[in-house]
């Protein structure tokens, strides 16, 4: 009797990947998952456009995802962060990397300010965008608040730029906020999280002698806190 080799073949959706090798079926869900923790607060139609889905399949990865307990939706229809993962946050608070990462860069974000003038930020990034965790706020009566727990597209942006390239300054008018201008640096990194900090305020105040130095002020600010970082054998590259 001859004998039969059977083969199974994995569905089109696993076969097909993205450009990092993620399926693109899942990675659809997790860019769903991101829009709406990212927004708060997401109806189907804008999270749908901001995925580039239909409704009918933004809908059916939202209902599973839902039914994961990983978001939520109200009476109204509208999608939030669900239990699941509010209870992995709760989990995770107080002892996570990145509240020893603010810890650590208080007192140079804070010494940032008082130099500059201007509001300070350290912001963290897995290489597709950047959220900012910390601030030092600046002494003045107008000035840039409210970024912490920000997400930052990298594109166009001083942190994307900075990031691109560690241990070089960066500066951008308007890429994030009108009339805002950014200033940043990020730490040099062998892992996969990146860390920058940022000078931020109204660009009146940006002039050519302010940004020499500012840029002088965040290098040391940078330095410093790569420093302590080291001193304090904190792993925050892996």
């Amino acid at each position: 009797m001859a004998s039969t080799t059977s083969t199974t073949t994995a569905p089109s959706s696993d076969r097909e990947r993205d450009q990092t090798g993620v399926p693109r079926s899942i990675g659809r869900v997790l860019d769903l998952f991101e829009i709406v923790l990212a927004e708060r607060n997401c109806n189907l139609t804008a999270a749908a456009n901001a995925s580039a889905l239909t409704l009918t399949t933004a809908l059916r990865y939202l209902r599973a995802l839902e039914t994961r307990g990983y978001v939520d939706r109200d009476e109204s229809g509208d999608f939030s962060a669900g239990p699941t993962i509010l209870r992995i946050a709760a989990s995770l608070r107080g002892g996570t990397v990145l509240d020893r990462l603010a810890t650590i860069a208080q007192p140079h974000l804070d010494e940032l300010a008082r130099r500059s003038g201007e509001s300070t930020y350290l912001a963290v990034s897995d290489g597709r965008t950047g959220t900012y965790i910390a601030t030092a706020e600046s002494p003045r009566a107008i000035r840039h608040v409210g970024w912490v727990g920000q997400d930052v597209t990298l594109r166009g942006s001083a942190l994307g730029a900075a990031l691109d390239e560690p241990g070089t300054t960066a500066t951008r008018t308007g890429a994030v906020e009108a009339d805002i201008t950014a200033i940043s640096r990020a730490l040099a990194s062998t892992g996969k999280l990146g860390l920058a900090i940022s000078i931020v305020g109204p660009e009146y105040r940006f002039g050519i002698d302010e940004r020499t130095d500012h840029e002088a002020s965040i290098a040391a600010a940078v330095d410093a806190f790569a420093h302590e970082l080291r001193t304090n054998g904190e792993d925050y590259t892996s």
